[in-house]
């Protein structure tokens, strides 16, 4: 162990690292990790593990959460909008469980953990799902579906990997009232519960490669503080399972899917994220290496791992006995990747483009992009004032625009606007007896507020560049907010004080275990500590010499 650590200048690549802070107690509060999920030490190496954020379900307390160690928790109660109590910046745990509830992205289950995905949630998981979806049939994946439980023995049969899956398993241990005479696993992930079949279906070269994936949900239990989509108990992933002749074969692939995993988050939900190589200690329990793309929540200085590609070398085919005969004749052990992404996605969108007016959905992925509302003054051609809005909708969806009006005559126009904005629908189109009067609609942005009058002759077009320009507008915005956080330095003092400030730090790295292990140590204590999240594969220049 490394008992005096300086940063290694002479390092050839530079290594992300990001800071978490530690609550103290105190009297009324007692202390506790918070967003601790993918910086607890003892959390297993999953493919799922990241940051999250701590969601509080007694309210009673209130608080604000401080990024230093000390001080008591300070009660917020400001009204910010439709339904909302806290700031983003003044509480962002707060602020969040708040704008999932009340912009209809989930509902709270009786069982902790548990969270009901409402169709506002749904449709974007779907918009994600159909563009990931076709895209791994491009490259010849094919969907299949293995079931939900797995025996104890096949569960085992890897150790490294239960090991770091261990406490998460929930068991089935009952039928009724009878015990069961051999517990049954409920899937963490699937390699244990799909590989001895592979087994049995790879026979000799041609049976190669065999690419499959499945979507489904996936059970982890042992963990505290849950966070809606960051951090369930059961949630729903995609996850891919490939086996290949050639350990080339399973490279080319692994980043072929890592740059999948980039589109859905840059291109669909509009979040700078980095591609990189996680460290060993990092890496996927019982895989050869694992890439990932990683986020950034600037408001609370925390990383999130957005997905992972692994590839599991020849590790799990040892295990299982996955071997072919090649042209040759020649007996071998096939190359294999595992990969996946979860709705933990939902959430990182969330907690980027959200605001104190609610949710702020990217156009890609909002099931509505637009919302029409009439706004009919005393007196007006109300009737005239509800066709126009009628037409407007028909001409829109004609055009593949996903709109619809709200023509509910109970609530206000100032209410609706409240509400969809609370909803996050990227655009909304007001039209009153003005507009009726002047063929025009009016046009406001939910991402800054813009407001533009347009003529309806022009219509599809102006509103296809706005929705484009909404998108366009919303990357930018989240990437200049990531890149002024991130510090590249070179020594460790700068190191110190950048954590203290909670950067996103890239700094030359050794790429040795026990370095890693020591800066965490070093760094631990009342102002938290320090966690690599991945090697970026695009490096900055180091000084000459170094």
């Amino acid at each position: 162990m490394v008992t005096h650590l300086n940063l290694d200048l002479n390092a050839r690549v530079l290594q992300v690292f990001l800071f978490f802070n530690k609550v103290k107690g105190s009297s009324d509060s007692p202390g506790k990790i918070t967003f601790s999920f993918v910086f607890d030490l003892k959390v297993g190496k999953g493919v799922d593990d990241m940051a999250g954020v701590e969601q509080r379900q007694n309210k009673s307390g209130g608080g604000k959460y401080f990024f230093c160690s000390g001080g008591k928790k300070k009660e917020v109660k400001k009204e910010t909008g439709l339904g909302l109590s806290f700031t983003k910046d003044e509480n962002f745990g707060e602020w969040y469980s708040e704008v999932v509830v009340n912009g209809e992205m989930i509902e709270y289950y009786d069982i902790s953990g548990c969270y009901i995905l409402r169709p506002w949630a749904i449709s974007i998981w779907e918009i994600m799902q159909t563009f990931f979806d076709a895209e791994i049939k491009k490259m010849k994946v094919k969907n299949c579906y293995f079931p939900l439980f797995v025996s104890p023995g096949v569960l085992q049969k890897e150790k490294d990997h239960i090991e770091g899956f261990a406490p998460e398993v929930a068991w089935v241990t009952k039928s009724g009232e009878s015990e069961l005479e051999v517990p049954i696993a409920i899937r963490p992930t699937s390699e244990t519960v799909m590989y001895p079949y592979y087994s049995k279906w790879i026979r000799g070269h041609r049976d190669l490669p065999l690419k499959l994936n499945q979507w489904c949900n996936v059970v982890r239990w042992e963990f505290s503080n849950p966070t809606p989509f960051i951090r369930s108990r059961e949630f729903l992933w995609q996850e891919g399972h490939t086996a290949f002749a050639t350990k080339e074969e399973a490279d080319t692939e692994v980043l072929q899917i890592l740059e999948l995993y980039r589109c859905i988050y840059e291109e669909f939900l509009a979040i700078p994220v980095t591609k990189g190589r996680k460290s060993e200690l990092e890496t996927f329990a019982g895989g050869l290496y694992t890439t990932s793309v990683e986020a950034f929540i600037p408001n609370t200085g925390r990383g999130i791992q957005g997905a992972t590609s692994h590839c599991l070398g020849q590790n799990f085919a040892k295990m299982f006995e996955i071997n072919f005969e090649n042209e040759k004749g020649e007996k071998g052990m096939v190359w294999q990747n595992s990969w996946a992404y979860s709705t933990r996605t939902i959430g990182v969108m969330v907690m980027v483009h959200g605001d104190d007016k609610g949710l702020v959905l990217p156009p890609k992925v909002a099931a509505l992009q637009l919302i029409v509302i009439p706004v009919p003054y005393k007196d007006a051609d109300t009737q005239g004032i509800f066709d126009a809005c009628v037409a407007t909708v028909a001409t829109l969806s004609d055009a593949g625009i996903r709109a619809e009006a709200d023509l509910r005559d109970n609530y206000s126009p100032g209410w609706k606007y409240s509400n969809w904005e609370m909803k996050g629908v990227p655009l909304r189109i007001e039209i009153g007896p003005r507009d009726l009067a002047n063929n025009q609609v009016r046009a406001v942005r939910r991402d800054n507020g813009a407001k533009t009058d347009i003529s309806r002759v022009f219509l599809v077009e102006q509103v296809k560049g706005m929705l484009d320009k909404i998108q366009q507008n919303l990357f930018d915005v989240a990437k200049q907010k990531r890149d002024a956080c991130v510090e590249v330095l070179k020594t460790w003092e700068e190191f110190v004080t950048a954590l203290g400030q909670k950067k996103l730090i890239l700094a030359p790295w050794c790429d040795e275990e026990d370095v890693e292990k020591d800066v965490k140590a070093r760094t631990k204590g009342d102002m938290g500590a320090a966690k690599s999240l991945c090697t970026p594969f695009e490096q900055p220049e180091l000084p000459e010499g170094h």
